[in-house]
């Protein structure tokens, strides 16, 4: 979902026994078929070390908030950062109308996903820690955030391209089965999605997943970006041919739902953030102005908040990650309003990725991100398509609600 770049807590160890729910495992598990999302949701994310940024600001518009991110240990334990707040916030999220889930994994918490879930103990053990962590946070549900089945996500990961997306159904249907037997119907599990269906053989029909699990976030953005050949949108609608990479918020839905994943229990998802890179031209000079350029190698910093980082397992030296919060482009000026830019920065819409971007002539800084205008294009496009939601990350990077405005209406129908 987002990278944290913490540092990982020290491993502990856990033992497990499911002697508790081998009575119910097999009714529950036959029984259980996901319900279809009645009222149209919003899933924010809520990042633990963003705490502080986040704690005063009113969240009732989310009708689900994710507390982000529960790592697991190679051995099924969890690290979580948030036990500190839990008791206080649960309650007050709950009492405001949301349904609070704790996210699981996330971009630098994935690296063990694979060796579980083919392990029938460590399998167990997981399982036995989302229990024990629903139970002493009273949750409601569970996301869990794996980034990504049968493809590498992060250097640290372990990939099992054949097997992953089969091993992960397989630990689902054995997750829900305990969760009913432990608590009853009604728990949520939801997960995070990436831009196209699973890798390997067990992710051509994806319909079996769907039935385990209450509803999915597809993560489409972070398309395009330093990564890349060249600079792009990083979020579009749609894509344009032959530039920039070839995946959209629309290829998005319609591979996940043509793969057999059902458009009511998906929410599309929403970036309230933007990622800058430097161009090695001006990018205003052309013709309607161009948003594809080449890029200098190094990343420019980002806004007040960003950080020189380095990735768990990488031999890259540390590098600024380029990002900028809506928050920050409207706080620190870049942005004047929602949709003027403040020299010498220049605001473009682009019609064909329905995408604004934002252009220093003199630094060559370019900054693709989502505003008011282009959510709402996505939000339209969703609703089309029978989506069941919107979701965001992450909830404090808004500005005074700007975003947030045109999600909400979606949700409220």
């Amino acid at each position: 979902m987002g990278c944290s770049f913490s540092v990982l807590i020290n491993q502990y160890p856990t033992t497990f026994t499911n002697m508790r729910f081998e009575s119910t495992l097999w009714t529950a598990l036959l029984s259980y078929v996901a319900p279809a999302l009645g009222a149209n949701v919003l899933v924010g994310y809520y990042p633990t070390w963003k705490h502080a940024a986040i704690s005063n600001m009113d969240l009732s518009n989310y009708t689900h908030v994710n507390i982000a991110f529960a790592i697991p240990h190679e051995n099924g334990s969890l690290a979580f950062e948030g036990d500190t707040f839990m008791d206080k916030l649960v309650p007050k999220l709950q009492g405001a109308g949301s349904k609070v889930l704790v996210s699981v994994g996330g971009w630098s918490g994935s690296a063990h996903f694979s060796s579980i879930t083919k392990d029938t103990a460590l399998s167990g053990a997981l399982t036995k820690s989302i229990i024990d962590m629903m139970t002493k946070y009273k949750l409601d549900g569970i996301d869990i955030d794996w980034e990504f089945p049968g493809r590498k996500g992060s250097d640290c990961n372990v990939v099992d391209e054949q097997n992953d997306a089969t091993n992960f159904l397989k630990y689902l249907n054995d997750l829900r089965a305990k969760m009913d037997g432990a608590f009853g119907k009604g728990k949520l599990i939801t997960l995070a999605l990436r831009i196209q269906p699973f890798d390997g053989p067990g992710g051509k029909d994806v319909s079996g997943f769907a039935k385990v699990v209450d509803f999915a976030n597809l993560m489409q953005y972070d398309l395009n970006g330093a990564w890349g050949e060249t600079s792009g949108p990083l979020a579009p609608l749609n894509f344009e041919e032959k530039k920039g990479t070839q995946l959209s918020f629309a290829t998005a839905i319609e591979a996940w739902t043509k793969a057999g994943w059902p458009a009511k229990q998906l929410t599309a998802g929403a970036a309230f953030y933007g990622y800058s890179v430097t161009a090695t031209e001006d990018m205003l000079k052309s013709n309607p102005p161009n948003q594809y350029a080449k890029m200098a190698k190094e990343r420019p910093k980002g806004d007040q908040e960003d950080e020189m980082v380095t990735e768990p397992c990488s031999s890259a030296s540390k590098a600024y990650t380029g990002i900028w919060t809506y928050k920050n482009l409207r706080s620190q000026g870049v942005l004047s309003s929602p949709d003027a830019a403040k020299a010498p920065w220049v605001r473009t819409f682009d019609n064909k990725t329905m995408t604004p971007w934002l252009f220093n002539s003199q630094s060559k800084v370019f900054i693709s991100y989502d505003d008011q205008r282009s959510l709402a294009a996505k939000v339209k496009f969703a609703e089309s398509k029978g989506l069941g939601g919107m979701m965001v990350w992450s909830i404090e990077r808004d500005y005074n609600g700007e975003l947030l405005s045109e999600l909400k209406k979606f949700a409220a129908k």
